[in-house]
């Protein structure tokens, strides 16, 4: 059983971890400097989490899914909607708001950890594991997209979607290029209504 004091500094923790990671990157970050930020001592930092990868981990997962509940992407009232809208835009549009919430919150940590998997191969399989989840994610939507989409190629809507709703692309335009993040969710749509071919 978690009590609340333990809760409170995993909290606390992921908070502070978040923005040294995604501005000093993984291997510049100590447990030492994320336990200052975070107003707790070192020792609880690794009580609580362990080692460092696993606050990578943990805060990876949390900026996914926007909370702490134990839902599973798959098992998210958004991926229903979507599946559930008849027209193939819609599901389209569903889906990529979906997304674009998500990489609002996690596309800096995500490349935090793409980078940090050339120098660690704890970071490295954390980077395909990420991968694997995403293609998961679209592959069943796109396989849904496909029922009402005649002559709809799943795999390549599949690898335009990975592209498209990568966490560079999204950086590089909404952060860099000063893009408004509805700007982006329209884009987005396109390209994968275009791979479709449900226009």
């Amino acid at each position: 059983m978690v009590n609340s004091s333990d809760t409170s500094a995993r909290s606390k923790i992921l908070t502070a971890a978040h923005p040294l990671f995604v501005r000093n990157g993984y291997a510049s970050t100590t447990v030492k400097q994320i336990a200052t930020d975070a107003g707790v001592a070192v020792q609880t930092v690794y009580f609580v989490f362990g080692n460092k990868r696993a606050i990578l981990e943990a805060l990876l997962d949390r900026a996914i899914a926007g909370d702490e509940l134990p839902i599973a992407t798959l098992e998210r009232q958004w991926v229903a909607d979507a599946i559930a809208a008849s027209d193939p835009i819609e599901h389209l549009r569903i889906h990529v708001h979906a997304a674009r919430l998500v990489s609002e919150r996690v596309a800096g940590i995500l490349l935090a950890v793409r980078a940090g998997a050339h120098a660690d191969p704890d970071v490295a399989a954390l980077w395909r594991t990420n991968v694997e989840q995403r293609v998961t994610v679209l592959r069943h939507l796109m396989t849904s997209l496909a029922q009402k989409v005649a002559g709809m190629d799943v795999e390549t809507c599949v690898d335009v979607g990975l592209a498209l709703l990568s966490p560079e692309n999204f950086t590089v335009l909404v952060d860099d290029r000063g893009w408004t993040t509805e700007k982006y969710e329209s884009w987005v749509v396109e390209g994968l209504a275009a791979a479709a071919e449900c226009r």
